[in-house]
């Protein structure tokens, strides 16, 4: 793909800013990949779709590829009433939703720190009441609505309503949930209450969530991703290559658990010094490399450590380390976009920093910060490029149309990341017309959206075996 590579290469190695400056290029080009290393990390993860759709295989793949049971997207004629659980990060949400109309009413729980880092029955019991408290604001406990669950943490999902808790993520570590279903647990601990019942339970994984809600609206919506506090995906994959459910016809959604990726070993190439400080650092050490490079939850800290290592060797800050930039997790990943948003941005988060700077070392953060969401916008665009590349192959179509539901701070917040991840995947795809829609509400809206697809096609086979 000459043509592609050269075209490539002009954007992966552009950068707005005029540094006078040179010699910062030599911390900078470790995160600059070159279009064959792009090339080169799709194919990597190619096979590793293959090992994690495998029957023997997928024990010990690193992108788990895990069978979500939602085989259908939605079709725009669902309706009714149904409650959403959105657990993915400090806080949690409870939705009722009216699908039709697109109506919802939420209320938002916050989750304690010392309660992610305590025990399951804790954390399910305080789910439990928060719903019991939504329910009776809103006299919904007499009424028995199905619930999608949305449960934004890597499972095994061995039915449409049994889901077991692969591991935690997401600054979670609570004892006795890990190997467990989730959803019996959420069952107990609204049991033990005894005030009020739920119907049938959807677990939602909020990629498949993103995917669905987007594809309430544009039924070409096949593929959901989330670039956010961390990084997954979600595709809809021929039943026949899903080696490890029984059936051959049909599609079902795959959610992928791409942060994996790389935790074998096999993106050890292109980490710099930082990311392998990042993982060391981080509450699970090689695990999520994927996701460690990418997502909102690290992007601040590897421009933090590249700031800090500049600065100590008197390129930035006159050399003056501030408490602030020494301190792990003071620089924000929000503070990114803040900073790539404008100059003047800059100059004051540096200075809330408690950093001596001029405009030279404005200037040179702002590019820190470019290179680094650059690398993040790319590698995102290498993985989706995987996924749109292998539904026209599963097809065998010679160009593919299709929609990916987005969703995630990263994607929605930054000012050119989702621009350049979009160029970035048509080149690297070309033979993909790829539409992006931004889920308004993935977690809530889509875990109804499974839930109302789910209880429809019981409904209807119910209907036929009558």
């Amino acid at each position: 793909l000459p043509a592609v590579t050269k075209a490539l290469a002009q954007w992966v190695f552009s950068h707005p800013y005029n540094i006078k400056r040179p010699e910062v290029t030599k911390y900078l080009q470790p995160f600059q990949l070159s279009p064959e290393t792009l090339q080169e990390v799709s194919a990597r993860l190619r096979k590793d779709l293959l090992r994690g759709l495998g029957k023997h295989s997928h024990h010990k793949a690193p992108v788990k590829m895990l069978p979500t049971f939602v085989r259908a997207t939605p079709d725009g004629t669902e309706k009714g009433d149904f409650l959403a659980l959105d657990l993915g990060g400090t806080n949690f949400r409870v939705l009722h939703v009216r699908v039709e109309e697109e109506a919802q009413k939420v209320q938002i729980c916050a989750i304690p720190q010392e309660m992610m880092l305590g025990t399951g029955e804790q954390l399910f019991d305080h789910i439990a009441t928060c719903l019991g408290d939504f329910l009776e604001s809103h006299n919904l406990k007499g009424q028995t609505l199905p619930l999608g669950f949305t449960f934004s943490f890597p499972c095994e999902q061995l039915e449409i309503d049994k889901s077991i808790l692969i591991r935690w993520t997401k600054g979670f570590n609570c004892s006795g949930v890990e190997g467990k279903d989730v959803v019996q647990l959420l069952k107990e601990a609204i049991h033990r209450r005894g005030d009020y019942h739920i119907g049938s339970v959807a677990m939602v994984n909020d990629t498949v969530g993103t995917m669905m809600s987007c594809g309430y609206k544009d039924q070409s919506c096949e593929i959901g991703m989330i670039i956010g506090t961390g990084t997954n995906a979600c595709y809809m994959e021929e039943i026949k290559n899903v080696k490890r459910i029984e059936g051959k016809d049909g599609r079902m959604c795959i959610n992928t658990e791409w942060g994996g990726f790389g935790d074998d070993g096999c993106l050890d190439d292109i980490l710099t010094e930082f990311d392998v400080e990042v993982d060391k650092t981080s509450i699970n050490p090689g695990v999520h490399i994927f996701e460690k490079m990418i997502s909102g939850m690290y992007l601040g800290e590897i421009v933090r450590l590249v700031l800090v290592k500049m600065t100590k060797d008197k390129l930035l800050f006159k050399g003056q380390i501030s408490e602030a930039l020494g301190t792990p997790g003071r620089f924000e990943t929000k503070f990114i976009s803040e900073i790539e948003d404008g100059l003047e941005n800059a100059k004051k988060i540096l200075t809330e920093l408690g950093l001596d700077w001029d405009l030279v070392d404005a200037s040179v953060v702002r590019l820190v910060c470019d290179t680094i969401s650059s690398r993040s916008a790319y590698l995102c665009a290498a993985a989706l490029a995987t996924l749109v590349n292998r539904i026209r192959n599963n097809r065998k179509l010679g160009h593919l149309k299709t929609t990916v539901g987005v969703d995630g701070t990263v994607y929605r917040k930054h000012p050119t990341f989702s621009s350049k991840l979009q160029k970035a995947v048509r080149l690297l795809a070309p033979q993909c017309d790829i539409t992006f829609l931004v889920s308004e509400d993935g977690s809530g809206t889509g875990a109804a959206m499974v839930t109302a697809v789910a209880y429809f096609c019981a409904s209807i086979l119910i209907q036929w075996m009558v």
